[in-house]
């Protein structure tokens, strides 16, 4: 046992090999071009959501200091994925020190964990708005918006602590080849020498209590909202807010079916190839498509957009 334990020792794993999103050299260039631009793009537009919101008194009002939120944590969330994939279609498979692999891990899962919760306070504050008007201003004041948003970063901020350290605490004798562009979980427990029926049953757990836990609170807000439109009187009323919740529901039911589906399985997933593709859906395209959603069809912030442009 002393021994077996020594050559778990000496052969720990000091780093991983990312293979990157393709190994094929033909499509690698081309897809590097795509992602670059949906990166830039992405930093661009919530950017611009959050100058706009900081700058302009008109737009400081719950709905748009959650967008904001959401925004800084876009900014962050495809941060701390894309480098890794575009370096991979740069230089094909690359190297990650262990400490380099659990550091991005962990501001993943305090990002995408926030994220769950943000999307459902701000599902809560458009409940508030259409149904309970009257006491919006009480309900949504200043002190209970703070609340909810850093409850969601310090949420999150624990959950990646524990998750981190479990997987971080994992013994790695080798293989070291990750079938993802980006350190995470599933591949990650796949490639563990050691027993990790605990470490899975409290990733599926927290999994469970994030996802789930938010998505049904977001879903039950929706549900109140979509009850109270239908007994509008006024049907351009009716039309203008289905318009807005569905394409709420459209962004958060993308983002929540992959990653639900990724993490709130009590196994390891061995089909790496779906996993790469549905991880690129809420690493990447929800990110991009969020401010298009929320802020840049709103009419408030096209207003504010065409001041600051000087457009008539």
């Amino acid at each position: 046992m002393e021994s077996s334990l020594e050559l778990g020792n000496m052969t720990r794993v000091q780093e991983f090999v990312l293979l990157g999103l393709s190994t094929r050299p033909g499509i690698r260039n081309a897809l590097f071009a795509v992602f670059l631009t949906l990166y830039l793009l992405t930093l661009l537009e919530n950017t611009l959501i959050i100058y706009l919101i900081c700058s302009h008194s008109e737009l400081h009002k719950p709905m748009y200091f959650f967008l904001g939120n959401l925004s800084c944590l876009e900014m962050c969330y495809v941060s701390v994925t894309m480098p890794s994939l575009l370096l991979g279609l740069w230089t094909g498979p690359c190297h990650v020190p262990f400490t380099a692999c659990m550091t991005q891990l962990f501001f993943f899962i305090v990002l995408i964990c926030t994220e769950c919760t943000l999307l459902a306070s701000m599902a809560y504050d458009r409940y508030v708005a259409i149904c309970r008007p009257l006491h919006y201003p009480l309900l949504m004041r200043p002190q209970v918006c703070l609340g909810l948003a850093l409850s969601s970063w310090i949420g999150g901020l624990l959950v990646s602590v524990v998750k981190t350290s479990c997987i971080a605490s994992l013994s790695y004798c080798g293989p070291n080849v990750l079938n993802q562009f980006f350190c995470d979980v599933s591949p990650l427990l796949n490639l563990s020498c050691t027993h990790v029926a605990l470490t899975e049953l409290v990733d599926f757990i927290s999994a469970i209590v994030i996802f789930c836990g938010t998505l049904l609170a977001a879903l039950a807000s929706y549900s109140a909202i979509v009850v109270a439109v239908l007994l509008m009187p006024s049907a351009a009323a009716r039309r203008k807010a289905f318009s807005t919740c569905a394409s709420h529901l459209i962004v958060v039911g993308i983002f929540y079916s992959a990653a639900l589906f990724i993490y709130c399985r009590p196994s390891r997933i061995k089909s790496m190839d779906l996993n790469k593709v549905l991880s690129v859906i809420y690493t990447v395209v929800t990110p991009m498509c969020n401010p298009i959603i929320y802020c840049l069809r709103n009419k408030e912030v096209h207003v504010v957009l065409r001041k600051t442009l000087h457009w008539p």
